[in-house]
């Protein structure tokens, strides 16, 4: 068991290496010290009061405006515990010529900009019309989201300026959106357990390790076949995190989403014969909601569908894929959430955050800064001054 509510099977690529992982349990608890990591627990002091947020729970209808990490990890949260959350979210994370926009008078638009001078978010809100309350999430420094929102009027919530935006959203960035949801932000945050729990810290050595035994042997994709329908955003999620994170100095790993099973009638036929230039994780959710198969529709070639729901024939099309891999010799790993919560996903949420900040320090590269994406953004308002 990877925690109570996850399994987790590992690539298992390295075995015995007691050298490397003395070296990355040494760099882990360098890395426990970082103020970055103290948002990861219930430790974490935010830079709101619940006191002062309480009139912005009253909202049925957000407007979330920001861009990469400032809502990739509130749109993963709303997405995988939709279930649960009774209030709507439209996410304005892209530029879209008709966005739909809710017009309902009681809405609340959050906008989040780190910097505080994000092109895209500046453009979405200001293409926003409506009677609608703002709050702001950005740095406390001179920009653009603070002008505006003190030209309005409006309350502002500081981003710690050490918290960038694809690890913020343990933060206020994710845990401010996830209290609107009507979620207990308190139930993402087991760092101080996890950090204490043999079986999480073993498959974090194992996928780190692995996954630098993999690097070095020219595997550069990690290509996650997701089976559930409402971890798509968590994904996306890990995506930015992984790809901005580790792709510098001509290194890095490309993750690439599959919707399973889906992808098993376009795709899989590469991933099974093609190049071996890649590893893979698998990803599944415990699902409760399981439609029964009509019994009255199924002919007898295919009676071994009665009795059956959709979640039993797609988890068997996962346990098949597995074998299939295992006996083609490759490399995977798989997880499995038993219970869809904020437990469950905060450890998916550490757990990707220690392992993207451990391999950065092995592939030596800073995994905390995006300098390339820097120079798109200058070369963005050059074009557009002129």
């Amino acid at each position: 068991m990877f925690t109570k509510n996850i399994r987790l099977k590992g690539f298992g690529a390295i075995k015995n290496k007691k050298k490397n992982k003395a070296n990355i349990l040494k760099s882990l608890n360098n890395y426990k010290k970082l103020k970055l990591v103290e948002s990861f627990s219930k430790n974490y002091t935010y830079n709101f009061s619940q006191t002062q947020i309480k009139k912005y729970k009253k909202f049925n209808n957000y407007n979330l405006i920001g861009m990469g990490g400032s809502s990739l990890g509130a749109k993963a949260i709303y997405n995988f515990l939709k279930p649960k959350i009774k209030r709507n979210f439209t996410f304005f994370d892209n530029l879209y010529s008709k966005k739909k926009i809710l017009k309902k008078t009681k809405t609340l638009n959050i906008i989040i900009s780190k910097s505080g001078n994000t092109l895209e978010t500046i453009s979405n809100y200001s293409a926003i019309k409506g009677n609608k309350r703002n709050l702001f999430i950005c740095e406390n420094t001179d920009n653009y989201i603070k002008s505006l929102a003190n030209k309005l009027n409006c309350e502002i919530i500081a981003h710690k300026n050490y918290i960038g935006g694809r690890y913020s959203v343990l933060s206020e960035a994710g845990m401010l959106p996830a209290i609107f949801m009507g979620l207990k932000e308190e139930r993402f945050k087991n760092f101080n357990n996890l950090i204490k729990n043999k079986n999480f810290i073993n498959s974090l050595l194992d996928s780190v390790l692995s996954t630098k035994y993999f690097l070095e042997k020219k595997k550069f994709n990690s290509i996650i076949l997701n089976y559930d329908e409402l971890s798509i955003n968590l994904f996306q999620w890990y995506q930015q995190l992984i790809a901005e994170s580790l792709g510098k100095n001509s290194k890095g790993i490309l993750p690439l989403i599959s919707s399973m099973p889906k992808d098993n009638h376009s795709l899989m036929q590469l991933y099974l014969d093609g190049p071996k230039n890649s590893f893979f994780t698998f990803f599944d959710v415990n699902d409760h909601d399981k439609q029964k198969i009509n019994n009255s529709e199924i002919l007898h070639s295919f009676r071994f569908l009665k009795n059956k729901n959709l979640y039993q024939v797609k988890y068997a099309q996962k346990k098949a894929t597995e074998n299939i891999f295992r006996k083609k010799n490759i490399p995977f790993r798989s997880f499995k959430v038993l219970l869809r919560s904020e437990e469950s996903l905060g450890e998916l949420f550490t757990f990707f955050m220690l392992e993207t900040i451990l391999l950065g320090d092995l592939m030596k590269v800073n995994p905390f800064d995006q300098p390339s994406v820097e120079l798109i953004k200058t070369e963005t308002k050059r074009i557009l001054v002129n």
